[in-house]
């Protein structure tokens, strides 16, 4: 059985991991309150993570930029201007974008269900292996705004009032919600509780 900071009688702030005896209520180097494990956490997770994928609907349907010429009007979604990017030859950044607004977006929900649903299953993924995918979920979480960051490159760039225009669509705020509940989600995930359900089983 691993030792924990909890089985030692010891308490981590989460703000600077400094590491204090459990009687303590607040953290001498930072000033923050040292809290310990919030049985409710895992409501704020599910609830973050419920707003993400309502929002992550829409940013795939509607929109997410329109590009407007002296004689066309056009408006694609994240999927359609990634296959349009790849028809013109552009692989390279239709590939990043697909990565950056589905594969990680994607990846990043069921990593998150599966660490909110699988605390206590000790068979499927060793408490290392859970940790490690908790660490790639926050570390890949800020790169799901690539196609944000494009579209308001984009839309501050090229305006040539009639000539030509590009701006975001619906999906564009859509899209930018999810992420950032996604990113909450993640952070409202306590990691301390993968290692505390090894001490139960």
């Amino acid at each position: 059985m691993t030792e924990t900071a909890k089985s030692s009688g010891l308490k981590a702030c989460t703000t600077c991991a400094k590491v204090w005896p459990a009687d303590h209520m607040y953290c001498e180097r930072c000033g923050s309150a040292l809290i310990d494990r919030d049985a409710r956490g895992l409501q704020s997770v599910w609830a973050f993570w419920l707003a993400g994928l309502i929002c992550y609907v829409p940013a795939n349907l509607y929109p997410m930029l329109r590009t407007q010429t002296l004689f066309t009007h056009e408006e694609s979604t994240i999927v359609g201007g990634a296959a349009e990017l790849a028809a013109h030859g552009a692989f390279g950044i239709a590939a990043i974008i697909i990565a950056a607004s589905v594969l990680i977006p994607v990846g990043k929900f069921l990593a998150i269900a599966f660490l909110a649903l699988n605390l206590r299953d000790k068979k499927r993924m060793s408490q290392h292996r859970r940790h490690q995918l908790y660490e790639v979920v926050e570390f890949v979480g800020r790169w799901s705004m690539v196609d944000v960051f494009v579209v308001a490159i984009l839309s501050s760039l090229i305006q040539l009032h009639d000539v030509a225009s590009i701006n975001p669509g619906p999906a564009a705020m859509a899209f930018a919600l999810s992420v950032i509940f996604t990113m909450l989600a993640a952070q409202s995930f306590d990691s301390r509780l993968i290692w505390d359900r090894e001490d139960e089983v």
